[in-house]
Formats: C-alpha cells, structure tokens, sequence
C-alpha cells in the first residue's frame, strides 16, 4: 500500500518484556513507510519515552515486570488517550485479561507472535499493520464502562406469542465490525430485549478471543451470546460471534438459517470477513435480513452490505459522529449500501423493530 512520503508518520510504541515480541513488531512495521516503532521493554521506560514523543498507537503486553499492562493502560486512560492494541497470548488466562483491557479502554487485541521475524507469516503481518492504521485513526473518548448495565433474563417459565416466534425464525440480523467494534457491539446488544431476532456478527478479532468476547457479551446481555459453531442454527433470543481466524457464512439448510464455519483465504484482507457473512446472507436470507455495518478502518462489508440491499434486506450504516473510526460506513454510504445511517444509540430500537415488525417500519 502506497502513502504519501510527506505525511507525518504513525508513531508506534511497542512495549512488552519479551524481547522476541519487540523484535518482531519493530521488524513488520518498520517495513512501512508511513510507520516509525519505538520499543520499551516495561511501562516506566514506555512512559519515560512517551515524554519524548507521544505515540498515536501503543501496542501493550498485559504481563510485565514493574508495572503491569492494565495499570498502566488505566493511566494512559485518565491522563491523556491513546488508542491502544493489546498484544496477548492466546491462553486462558491471557484472553481473559485481554477482554479485561477491553473494558478499560483498549480498542483491539494482537495475537503475540511466538516465533521470531522469520517465522512470521504473511497474512499475519497485513493483519497486523491494518489494524495499526485503524488505531491510528480512532478518535479516543473518554468514557466510564464498556457495556450497558445487563437487563435481566426472563424465567424461565415466561412465554411469547407463537404466532409472533415463528415469523422471527425466518429474519436475521447481521453486524459487522470492526476498530472500535466491541464497545459498540456491547451497547448494541446490552440494550436488546430477550425476543431479539437471531443475530450473527462478525468483529475482527484473532482466534481464541471471540469465544471470550462472546462469553463477556452474555454475562451483559439479556440475549444469549456464544461464539458461532459450524452448523448452529440462527434463533430469535441469540447471538452468535464468528471465531476469529475462519469465515462464517450463512446458507438455508432444511428451511432453516444455518451457519457455515470454514477456513479460506482472507477475503478484503480478514478472515473472519464482513463482506463473506453480508454477501451469503443477501443469497440466503434476501428481505428477511436486517444488515448493519459498524465503526471500523476499510472496506470490509461495503460490497456485502450493498448485495444484501439489492436482494431487498434493509440495511444501516453507523454515523460518523458515534464511530470510532468512520471507515466501513463510511464506504457503505459512498457505495450507496445503506437505506439509514444511524447513531449508534439509536441502532438497538432498529433491531428490536426489525425483529417484531420486519422491515415495514423501519
């Protein structure tokens, strides 16, 4: 990818205690003409380093010696924002911390390489530097929690109208998203009623950490929330999140809207990719489909979002004003995919209409 040579470059500040870690970040993305790494091996010299030159991203390991990441990430937080990628390993213990940094005001999640620059793989380092640029360009706000507070379950004995159950059967709802995604995913989905239609999004996100994104989204939802397995079936009161690093598409099986997980390459430079769920869905789904394309750097989704209008579904845009980084609506607006754009606040009553009326007052 080209850039201008006379812009002022991305400042990146690496810090992690691994030396390999720093080696292999300073390496990719020193590659990049429009990029300049720095690299501490703790917080103490990354904040003696940020007095020399402040980084517009920060890439942060969660475990170090004198300081560890969150504590440091609260700082950076309260004092002055910074859009901040955690780099974290893909244990147990690592993503839950990772969803944590979330909660605190981290914007993505980077897988940490284990291997040294060689090893390396080139997918891997696209992924890498597109979501570096993304962070780049968020607007940073300050702000108090992640998510909306959780509204309670139905018991279990609660009933809805039949008639009304089996027309939400046949809608879905599709998000995508992307820098920025996950907060606004938890507000989307925080504010949703327990009848919600089926919904099937994809965040870009890398493997292992959707499962514990998805678990984070159900502990504050009053829907049900779980990563999507190959073969679930899309149901009114659920949401599935696509697992990081393999596609999730939806196909009619039986009369039934079905999720399909599979490996592929990637698809507008991510796997999982907005515009394979959008494009499968304007084929399964047509007008009984409700699309929506959140905040994110790029063009993923934009082609698929305008598919699933020409075959009849409705389909929003996120507003720039609420965006973090207004790249993907942005795009779908230009292309002409969406029939509203919105603020974010304003999407959940959009899917809660969609899921009792369909379309018709939207």
């Amino acid at each position: 990818m080209l850039h201008d040579s006379a812009a002022p470059r991305i400042q990146v500040l690496v810090v992690d205690d691994s030396a390999v870690v720093r080696q292999v970040m300073q390496a990719v993305l020193s590659q990049e003409s429009d990029m300049e790494v720095t690299v501490a091996a703790d917080p103490i010299i990354a904040l003696h380093k940020m007095k020399q030159i402040r980084p517009h991203v920060i890439i942060l390991d969660l475990e170090m010696p004198q300081m560890d990441g969150l504590t440091f990430l609260r700082k950076v937080m309260a004092e002055d924002p910074i859009p901040t990628l955690i780099c974290s390993s893909v244990a147990g213990r690592g993503t839950v911390a990772a969803i944590r940094a979330l909660e605190e005001g981290a914007i993505g999640i980077v897988t940490k390489p284990k291997l040294g620059v060689g090893n390396f793989l080139h997918e891997s380092a696209v992924m890498l530097i597109d979501t570096v640029r993304s962070a780049a360009s968020a607007r940073m706000r300050r702000r108090t929690s992640l998510a909306a507070p959780p509204l309670e379950r139905k018991t279990a004995g609660s009933k809805t109208n039949a008639a009304s159950a089996a027309s939400k059967e046949e809608r879905i709802v599709v998000i995508g998203a992307s820098t920025g995604g996950t907060e606004a995913l938890a507000q989307i989905l925080g504010a949703l009623p327990e009848e919600s239609p089926g919904i099937v999004i994809v965040q870009h996100m890398p493997e292992q950490f959707t499962a514990a994104f998805a678990k984070w989204l159900d502990a504050n939802c009053a829907i049900q929330v779980k990563e999507a397995a190959d073969g679930d079936r899309v149901k009114s009161g659920w949401a599935f999140v696509a697992p990081g690093n393999r596609h999730s598409t939806i196909r009619r099986v039986s009369g039934h809207l079905t999720i399909q997980v599979k490996d592929g390459p990637l698809v507008s430079r991510h796997r999982p990719s907005v515009n394979a769920l959008f494009r499968s869905v304007a084929q399964a789904a047509g007008d009984s489909a409700l699309g929506v394309i959140l905040t994110g750097m790029g063009d993923d989704g934009a082609e698929g979002l305008f598919e699933m209008r020409a075959a009849g579904a409705f389909t929003i845009a996120q507003n720039e004003a609420s965006c973090v980084v207004f790249g993907m609506p942005k795009e779908a607006i230009r292309r002409g995919a969406a029939d509203k754009v919105l603020a974010l606040e304003a999407i959940p009553a959009a899917v809660a209409s969609f899921g009792m009326h369909g379309k018709k007052l939207l």
